[in-house]
């Protein structure tokens, strides 16, 4: 698993439409915080959740293959034991990479995903990862050790 601040910039930067499998509408929920941060950052989201209808303004779908048009990214908010259907899912639509969130480590689903040809990521969070790699932890009051003597002109 390569998961070098590189691969996951060109991961991110590649793929912006995500499936949130697992997506809660419930704004105190990882999966809703997380979603919505993307959103704000210019990703599509894609709810992914049979017990709603819409999510963050968007139509939620019971799972990926009901999805009626391309996705990049399967951000995974589900446990370990149910990733390898979700793999499978990804596969059959095409994405181009299956993200296992915080605590989310299938290495079934991984090996299956990386021989299908996605990228894989196991136990990161995207929006962490994002705001780490794109400078979005400051936002939070999150010191991103990023120090400058540049002066407004």
């Amino acid at each position: 698993m390569n998961t070098d601040a590189p691969t996951l910039r060109r991961i991110l930067t590649a793929c912006r439409t995500i499936a949130v499998v697992g997506l809660s509408a419930e704004w105190h929920r990882p999966s809703y915080f997380a979603a919505k941060y993307m959103q704000q950052h210019g990703f599509r989201i894609v709810p992914v959740n049979p017990r709603y209808e819409e999510v963050l303004g968007e139509r939620c779908y019971a799972s990926l293959t009901d999805i009626p048009h391309p996705v990049d990214l399967v951000d995974v908010f589900r446990r370990t034991q149910d990733v390898l259907p979700i793999a499978e899912q990804a596969i059959a639509i095409d994405a181009k990479c299956l993200w296992q969130q915080i605590g989310v480590r299938n290495l079934e689903a991984d090996a299956l995903a990386r021989a299908a040809g996605l990228d894989s990521v196991m136990d990161r969070c995207v929006k962490i990862e994002h705001a780490r790699l794109f400078g979005g932890l400051h936002w939070a009051g999150v010191n991103t050790r990023v120090i400058s003597a540049r002066r407004g002109r």
